[in-house]
């Protein structure tokens, strides 16, 4: 048995079609196909239901494969180890940032990272909460950046900053002669959100959960972006919360348009996270470093109140 053995397992059971799988370890499929078929030969047993299309485990299959993610894991670290003791910071590192992140966190820090840190090769995504959490448990992503806390026993969180919500509010909206807002003011009834899959929107609904006056919850007008929110805001079309990151990029004219909150501001906490049995965690830190250093000026608030990304 051999770890490259392992590796092609998973790499099966992953995409349950030997050709993709071998498509993903660059090997052919028949050295592929002829590795695993040794591996149940000196196992005696049969991993692969190979019968059944899609392919599918056996019973004794899963728990290998359950085993199998453990052994190649603690196979890593091997090596992560020996980075660690000769101090070397680089090779390929898989990030993950969710949609409502991305856009506005990596030109702050991009350049800089990529400047200090020549010898990492950032590999990145742009995910949502769901497809992270999965690809770190599966082993496809090292680490990335995220709305928290999300509860996760197989993940560790390091807190990045904590970034306010403020309304976005035209100059026709009941709310507009006010300077600042309270939750309190909030009509879920004329709030436009994202679209259903954002931990922005969930936290938006849990901020105005105790608001709702209707029986449903449906609403009129959502979009996949805060710059359509925006554009639909301008429109009369109701008001909008955004994340303050996402205010800085505003138009001159559309920045009369913002109200922040009277403290404690509602916010959201937005983290890195990895997997529990920190790996590569020299870049980890790296990343925590930097992005928590140049955030920090970004983002001068300090009375906020945690809202859950996770709606109720």
């Amino acid at each position: 048995m051999t770890i490259t053995q392992l590796k092609y397992v998973l790499a099966v059971a992953e995409h349950q079609n030997f050709t993709k799988a071998a498509e993903k370890c660059f090997v052919t499929q028949p050295t592929l196909s002829m590795q695993i078929q040794k591996l149940e030969d000196q196992l005696a047993i049969q991993i692969f239901d190979r019968s059944k299309k899609p392919i599918e485990l056996t019973e004794v299959g899963r728990k290998i494969v359950n085993q199998a993610k453990n052994i190649v894991n603690e196979a890593d670290r091997i090596t992560d180890i020996v980075d660690q003791q000769k101090g070397f910071i680089g090779g390929e590192f898989r990030l993950g940032i969710i949609p409502t992140v991305m856009p506005t966190l990596l030109p702050m820090f991009l350049k800089t990272f990529i400047k200090r840190y020549p010898k990492i090769k950032l590999k990145i995504e742009e995910l949502n909460t769901e497809e992270i959490i999965q690809r770190i448990k599966d082993g496809h992503l090292d680490a990335a950046i995220a709305a928290t806390p999300l509860k996760n026993e197989n993940i560790k969180e390091r807190v990045l900053f904590f970034e306010p919500f403020v309304g976005y509010i035209p100059t026709n909206h009941r709310l507009a002669s006010q300077k600042t807002l309270e939750v309190s003011d909030l009509d879920i009834d004329d709030m436009l959100l994202l679209e259903d899959g954002h931990c922005f929107r969930d936290g938006v609904l849990n901020l105005c959960k105790g608001l709702k006056t209707k029986d449903h919850d449906e609403f009129q007008l959502e979009s996949g972006s805060f710059e359509m929110l925006v554009k639909l805001a301008n429109e009369g079309m109701g008001m909008t919360l955004l994340p303050y990151l996402h205010t800085l990029d505003l138009k001159e004219t559309e920045r009369d348009n913002l109200h922040f909150f009277n403290e404690p501001s509602p916010a959201r906490e937005v983290s890195l996270i990895y997997h529990k049995s920190e790996l590569k965690i020299q870049i980890i830190d790296a990343l925590h470093n930097i992005i928590s250093g140049i955030i920090r000026g970004a983002i001068a608030f300090q009375n906020v109140q945690i809202i859950s990304p996770v709606a109720n």
